[in-house]
């Protein structure tokens, strides 16, 4: 079959290939054939070892397709259903998930390291334990989260990673205050969900902050009242907040020179949210004093920072209802074959979103 494949950590293209073959099916397993997967940062920042990643693999997390086989002792799911890709699905009996927290299980993680595709030189893996840059992929059944009819393969994609993040970090972990102010720092698909995030719990000023100007007048139109370059968030701060900081802050980069921005851009007692995926050795300097003094509240956000299969019920019911706009975050759609072009143009801000039908 066709994938999208990295041969060497560093390479910023990929080839297709059409030798790949899934593997690892069997009991709990379940073969999902992929009609759309979109391109998130996550996937650049595996390919130039920002997140780690073993090599070769197929990138992809945020997919969406049919079940085509099902292993034995498989339930929930049977062929020919829709099915959504979750690239961290909960195992329901770790202290994480027993706490109701799913969304820190670290059940997804133990397949990352086997890989599930194969090539006539070697064995291949797929990112996240996923890697939906394929026509095929073999996840456990626990990644298979059926979908309904209703709801398009390309929105489900954005569901099952971009928009579920962004959402949850405005709904689930900040729990934005109606009136208050915000400010989003990377204005990408997450942030951008982020944004719609926090005008849906009633923001009363959303601050878009991102150095490229076709993102920030996408920000606009997803409810942002306000939209400035990096170089200018200063001046905005001054004149919304008086100089006093913003009640929310959302990082949604992955980088500690943003990070550290969104901590000065916050309120003392307000809330600086960490959204953004990172280097481990990319490190936030903060001082003693300033932490004691100013009562900032840090709060990462994983993956949304709630139940993901909550999350995914809660994000369709308002596409359904028109109070988020899903269908505009896709501004380009490509096959498979363009990826590099869909690449270069994430790398320089041009789109908001590209979907990649397979």
């Amino acid at each position: 079959m066709r994938a999208a494949v990295l041969h060497e950590i560093g390479q910023d293209k990929l080839e297709v290939l059409d030798d790949v073959e899934a593997v690892g099916f069997g009991p709990g397993k379940v073969k999902i054939r992929v009609r759309a997967t979109g391109l998130c940062h996550s996937d650049v920042s595996a390919m130039n070892g920002i997140l780690p990643q073993p090599a070769p693999f197929i990138p992809g997390h945020e997919g969406a397709g049919e079940i085509v086989d099902v292993g034995d002792g498989v339930s929930g799911v049977s062929r020919g259903d829709r099915v959504l890709v979750c690239w961290l699905p909960a195992c329901g009996q770790c202290p994480a998930c027993k706490r109701g927290q799913s969304q820190l299980c670290l059940a997804g993680f133990m397949n990352a390291g086997t890989p599930n595709f194969k090539r006539p030189g070697g064995d291949v893996f797929g990112f996240a334990g996923t890697g939906t840059f394929t026509e095929e992929v073999v996840v456990d059944a626990g990644c298979a989260v059926p979908i309904p009819d209703d709801v398009p393969f390309d929105i489900a994609a954005l569901i099952g990673c971009g928009v579920t993040t962004g959402l949850g970090a405005a709904i689930n972990t900040a729990d934005v205050k109606a009136g208050s102010s915000v400010a989003v720092i990377g204005c990408g698909g997450v942030g951008i969900s982020a944004i719609q995030g926090a005008r849906l719990k009633g923001a009363a000023q959303i601050v878009a902050v991102d150095p490229v100007q076709s993102r920030r007048e996408a920000a606009l139109r997803f409810g942002a009242t306000e939209a400035v370059a990096p170089d200018a968030i200063e001046d905005a701060k001054q004149r919304i907040t008086g100089g006093e900081g913003f009640d929310y802050v959302f990082e949604v980069v992955g980088k500690s020179a943003t990070a550290r921005t969104a901590y000065e851009t916050t309120r003392r007692g307000g809330t600086l949210v960490i959204v953004g995926a990172g280097a481990m050795d990319d490190n936030l300097r903060l001082n003693m004093f300033e932490l004691f003094f100013d009562e900032k509240k840090i709060l990462p956000s994983m993956y949304g920072g709630g139940d993901v299969l909550q999350s995914y019920e809660r994000a369709i019911a308002l596409w359904r209802a028109g109070r988020i706009d899903l269908e505009s975050m896709i501004t380009h759609r490509v096959p498979l074959s363009e990826i590099n072009e869909a690449l270069d143009q994430m790398r320089t801000g041009v789109a908001l979103r590209t979907c990649i039908e397979i």
